[in-house]
């Protein structure tokens, strides 16, 4: 299912013996448009300290509740080595992390996660294999990892070929795979207000700091296209109505994938 990202913010993180925190942030591949960690503010617990908990840990989230659970404990992620959310986080860091729950890579490999589309395809099998690999494989350090925080895209204009079409006022991710499906426009400066869906796959660029997100689409097509309503469940028929209306491929049929990226 698609949820808002910012609907989870505030989401309870709860380890195999007591409550870690919450969650206040997202890093998500500006390549892949999936989120690779979950930000945890631990509050009191470590006095503040902020942890980056993987989709690979997770369980069967309980939205009613607003909770997530992970298989992990609360010994674990105290030891877990430690980030600086002012800083970007390394490949390096990201091996170490890995390293420490045993998880293999999930870069590398033909899919999302790996050599699967969805975090469960890295089985404890694989993990185990994983851990042992990574003494051998250790990252590049010239391998360039672009992890950016969910704030950094929210709020980001977007640019069409023939004007502004309106800015970033959220993300739908799936829950299953962990990948940003659409970015929510919201078209306030031109068409009263209305809320849109782009795919990130339509996007041609993002110049970074400039917060400019460009995408090969007229402001028309926008504007005869499908509206998003944020109150309602997006199902799959008003996906395909969406996709049909921009004549764009869709994501549940497999084909190569190519996307141009200003890292600006």
């Amino acid at each position: 299912m698609l949820r808002n990202i910012t609907d989870l913010r505030g989401y309870t993180i709860r380890a195999t013996d007591g409550d870690i925190g919450t969650v206040k942030d997202f890093y998500f591949d500006d390549e892949d448009w999936t989120v690779r960690y979950l930000v945890a503010d631990t509050g009191g617990w470590l006095s503040g300290r902020q942890v980056l908990i993987s989709p690979l840990s997770l369980g069967q989230p309980a939205f009613v509740d607003r909770l997530l659970p992970v298989a992990l404990t609360k010994a674990q992620v105290m030891g877990s080595p430690e980030i600086d959310a002012s800083k970007p986080v390394s490949r390096q860091h990201e091996a170490a992390l890995f390293e420490y729950y045993g998880y293999p890579y999930y870069w590398g490999g033909a899919g999302m996660w790996g050599i699967g589309g969805f975090p469960g395809t890295l089985t404890p099998e694989g993990r185990i294999e994983g851990a042992m690999a990574a003494r051998w494989t250790r990252p590049d350090p010239d391998d360039d990892v672009h992890l950016r925080s969910a704030d950094v895209i929210i709020g980001n204009h977007i640019h069409g070929s023939d004007g502004d079409i309106g800015h970033v006022q959220d993300m739908l991710v799936d829950d299953h795979t962990w990948a940003i499906r659409y970015l929510i426009v919201n078209t306030s400066n031109w068409w009263l207000g209305h809320q849109v869906l782009l795919s990130p796959r339509w996007v041609d660029s993002v110049t970074w700091p400039e917060r400019v997100v460009t995408v090969g689409m007229s402001r028309h097509a926008i504007s005869h296209g499908p509206r998003y309503d944020s109150g309602a469940q997006f199902t799959r028929q008003e996906e395909q109505a969406l996709y049909r209306h921009y004549d764009r491929p869709n994501y549940w049929t497999p084909r190569d994938e190519g996307r141009a990226v200003d890292r600006g």
